[in-house]
């Protein structure tokens, strides 16, 4: 980890030495961890007039043409705490705002990305790794994959199951 920093933010120092943190509680941090720097992404998508499932659906349905919309849902029921119902409910908020449009052939519905949908997904898109950049700021590649392997080993022990295409 290195102590690298940028105008905004002031020098990174760990909570406690590296003695103190072998024994702090993973739930905590692993919760916190998750907790800010999800709401930093949402802030941002808000600041664009997107909810984080509405972002995660514009990113499914591709620019280059239609996908079927049981495929965009299928990909993104199990995500957080949305659930299949959330997922079709922010695909209709998208239909709405014209963001999307929906065809229904032969009783197959696909969602395809309007002239607006695919601006905004292209902006927010540039905007997302920008943030993506600031929450890793500091960290390396291999610091960031070996502290995903360590959280997937932990959900290992216990029988849990995650997943994130």
């Amino acid at each position: 980890m290195t102590n690298e920093t940028n105008a905004t933010q002031p020098v990174f120092t760990p909570s406690h030495s590296d003695a103190d943190l072998v024994n702090q509680p993973i739930g905590y941090w692993s919760t916190a961890a998750g907790q800010v720097v999800v709401h930093h992404i949402r802030t941002m998508l808000a600041e664009e007039g997107l909810t984080q499932p509405q972002w995660w659906v514009l990113n499914q349905v591709p620019a280059e043409g239609p996908r079927e919309r049981a495929a965009v849902v299928g990909v993104l029921r199990g995500y957080l705490e949305f659930g299949e119902g959330g997922i079709e409910h922010n695909i209709d908020a998208l239909l709405r705002r014209k963001l999307l449009t929906e065809e229904s052939v032969d009783g197959v519905r696909t969602l395809a990305r309007t002239q607006a949908g695919h601006a905004l997904q292209q902006r927010v898109a540039a905007r997302q790794r920008e943030t993506r950049r600031e929450i890793h700021e500091g960290i390396d590649d291999a610091e960031y994959v070996r502290t995903l392997k360590v959280l997937q080993r932990m959900i290992h022990n216990v029988n849990g199951s995650a997943w994130h295409h």
